[in-house]
């Protein structure tokens, strides 16, 4: 009979790893951020963040989890053999010295950071990109990073003092999105903006104040071209050198009684216009004046 560990890639260390092993002891470090940029890695914990991280060839360093996930994830522990990943066995204490999640799920993949240069996710081509200006909360950074992944955003720019995009928690909201698009970590909001612009893209900016109603850029069909929306701090919103560099300051219209919306909810309206906008069939006229969709 094939043991439960049979066809996977064990270290070779007897038993389970335990808190006080070295290599947990180093993975651990990686909750801090200091040390997360430091060794260029981080972790992303759960079976459906290690899964898309292992689907990104290179990304995965090192997979550890308790005989019992191991066991009940064994697609993923081979997986990680099949990329020469070493999977290593850990006590429940160590899984939980991993974590920061109350109930964690038995898995923990060390990963390398993810980091795409401005240049090269512009030169891309992408129609949709979301700039999180100055975003403290890791939870709103990670559920803005999972929405932009979703409306079909080709990046998402982390820019000046923009949390960190690694940080456990924005991973973990981001439900495995950050390993499906360029994450760009940019210390000049402005200067990425301009580069942003230079790449064809039009830049909105979200404001509560905003001198544009977003319905009424949809129906004249402004949002029917390649953007970069910029989203700042849901305590502080955007700086105004930021909003003053803008195409057009856009507000999300409130049709009942709520003060306003969160940063997730306006971004996900925000990026679905734009997608929708995008995606839509262009109308074209012919020489009879008939209108045909292209």
């Amino acid at each position: 009979m094939q043991s439960p560990s049979q066809g996977r890639r064990l270290d070779a260390v007897p038993g389970p790893f335990t808190p006080r092993t070295p290599r947990v002891v180093a993975a651990r470090r990686l909750q801090r951020r200091r040390d997360r940029d430091q060794a260029g890695r981080f972790l992303a914990e759960g079976p459906q963040a290690v899964r898309e991280a292992l689907a990104r060839a290179g990304t995965v360093v090192e997979l550890f989890g308790t005989p019992a996930a191991l066991d009940r994830y064994a697609d993923l522990a081979a997986a990680a053999a099949r990329a020469d990943v070493p999977v290593s066995e850990v006590t429940d204490d160590a899984l939980a010295a991993l974590t920061e999640t109350v109930a964690p799920q038995g898995l923990v993949a060390v990963c390398r950071h993810l980091d795409v240069p401005l240049e090269q996710a512009v030169a891309r081509g992408p129609r949709l990109v979301a700039v999180l200006a100055g975003i403290r909360d890791p939870g709103n950074a990670g559920t803005v990073l999972r929405t932009a992944d979703a409306a079909g955003a080709g990046a998402v720019v982390f820019a000046g003092e923009a949390v960190d995009p690694y940080n456990g928690k924005c991973v973990r909201a981001s439900a495995g999105s950050l390993f499906h698009i360029d994450v760009v970590r940019a210390a000049d909001p402005l200067a990425a903006v301009e580069a942003l612009r230079a790449a064809g893209l039009t830049i909105f900016a979200t404001t509560g104040y905003g001198d544009s109603d977003l319905d009424d850029l949809a129906d004249a069909g402004r949002l029917a071209t390649p953007t970069a929306w910029l989203f700042g701090s849901e305590a502080h919103g955007l700086p105004e050198e930021l909003t003053g560099a803008a195409d057009a300051r856009v507000r999300v219209p409130l049709h009942g009684h709520a003060e306003s919306l969160n940063l997730a909810a306006a971004a996900a309206v925000c990026l679905y216009s734009s997608a929708r906008a995008l995606r839509a069939p262009r109308v074209t006229h012919d020489r009879a004046g008939e209108s045909a969709s292209s």
